[in-house]
């Protein structure tokens, strides 16, 4: 168990080390929003969609499940630094994704278009634009 566990550290740390490590996290905040929101293309239509959408039509666990999943870009933005102003704005808008999704058929359209995942990483660019560059 601990040299599973050992393994799984050194994983870990060896992704973080990879790459820049300041745009790494960008990299997968960006990622994960895309996927979460506007990964697929409504066939017939230019309308795109993500898994969002589509787990948030399972009643109940859909959407307690994506408000958990974008939690993800929300804790990364915490991590790097962004004010507790960004913070609650983030948080904002995934109560309102949350609440109005929980709406039976209302709910499942909103997703589609809210996008709470892109509008919380437009908050983080923003706010990384705004914010004086750190020299290493």
């Amino acid at each position: 168990m601990k040299m599973q566990h050992a393994a799984a550290t050194g994983f870990l740390e060896a992704l973080r080390a990879s790459g820049d490590a300041a745009s790494a996290p960008l990299k997968r905040m960006e990622t994960v929003a895309w996927l979460l929101d506007t990964a697929f293309v409504i066939p017939g239509t230019r309308q795109r969609v993500g898994i969002d959408a589509i787990i948030g039509l399972i009643p109940g666990f859909g959407d307690i499940a994506t408000t958990l999943l974008s939690t993800y870009v929300i804790w990364e933005a915490r991590n790097l630094g962004l004010s507790r102003f960004a913070i609650g704005r983030m948080l904002a808008n995934l109560a309102v994704h949350a609440t109005v999704g929980a709406i039976p058929v209302v709910g499942d359209l909103f997703d589609a278009f809210f996008r709470v995942n892109q509008r919380n990483m437009r908050i983080v660019r923003a706010q990384l634009e705004r914010s004086p560059k750190r020299s290493g």
